[in-house]
């Protein structure tokens, strides 16, 4: 091997010692950050409580409009109208419009409530999280709690991921409930399609056991969310400048890592066929 050849197979793979450094960093945090949660429930409840207030409805003046629970109550509205919209010009070419309502209980419970919600938790949720401990570190309070004899990843860490958690079940159930109402409400007072058309095949294909698995779909993708942004709010250095990079790559992050997660979901539980049949 000539030795400009040398250099070129050596800077290719220039990259992948500090790679799995990060990957290795990344699943420490991680896993301490699971270690300390029953800690964080137990020695810090208080905290967790008004974690999960902050994340729901927000603080201040943004209470009124940029709550997260405002936010996703926002975009499912319009994504749950637009899936009526386009379902029912779609379904109207062939002539089944009918079937609208398949595609809301279809749609808006397997893709759209799971990915919007997820998407409002990494802009919202994990952006401030982020910024929060992005800010504490290059102001150096990490290191003052930790001087206090204050373990930092319990009380800062463990406990986010724990509000996240408990946060994303109103939040998620707001979300499938908006979308339901958003797609009836377009079908049924702009479309005029009979309300009792749409709501015998909305009620035939609406599968409860689906609502479980988006359900766990949305908690599985609150954790992801969570996880990744305190790693990056947690570890972020270069003061002002530093936060909001770590902002960014924190939001980049998640959002393909919430994309992932319900393509994977989606293959496990429904797999290929997508598990059910359309009659009735």
């Amino acid at each position: 091997m000539s030795f400009d050849a040398t250099l070129k197979f050596r800077r290719l793979f220039t990259g992948l010692p500090r790679a799995f450094d990060n990957f290795g960093e990344q699943a420490l945090f991680y896993g301490e950050t699971f270690r300390y949660v029953p800690n964080a429930v137990t020695r810090y409840r208080r905290e967790t409580i008004r974690l999960v207030a902050e994340m729901t409805m927000g603080t201040g003046a943004l209470a009124i409009i940029g709550g997260t629970v405002g936010v996703a109550a926002f975009l499912t509205l319009a994504s749950g109208g637009v899936v009526a919209v386009q379902g029912f010009a779609s379904l109207g070419n062939i002539g089944i419009e009918a079937l609208t309502g398949f595609l809301s209980a279809f749609l808006n419970v397997r893709i759209i409530a799971p990915v919007v919600a997820g998407i409002a938790l990494a802009a919202t949720i994990g952006a401030g999280t982020t910024a929060q401990l992005g800010a504490m570190r290059v102001a150096e309070e990490i290191d003052a709690v930790e001087a206090m004899a204050v373990h930092a990843v319990s009380y800062l860490v463990s406990t986010r991921l724990m509000a996240g958690m408990i946060a994303i079940i109103p939040l998620y159930s707001l979300s499938v409930l908006a979308s339901f109402f958003a797609a009836r409400f377009t079908t049924v007072f702009i479309n005029a399609q009979s309300a009792g058309l749409y709501d015998h095949y909305f009620n035939t294909f609406l599968i409860p056991t689906d609502l479980l698995w988006s359900f766990l779909q949305a908690i599985v993708m609150s954790v992801a969310v969570m996880l990744i942004h305190t790693y990056y709010g947690y570890n972020a250095t270069g003061g002002p400048v530093g936060v909001g990079i770590a902002v960014g790559q924190a939001v980049r992050t998640s959002l393909v890592v919430v994309v992932v997660i319900t393509l994977f979901i989606s293959l496990a539980v429904y797999g290929g066929s997508g598990n059910f049949n359309l009659s009735g």
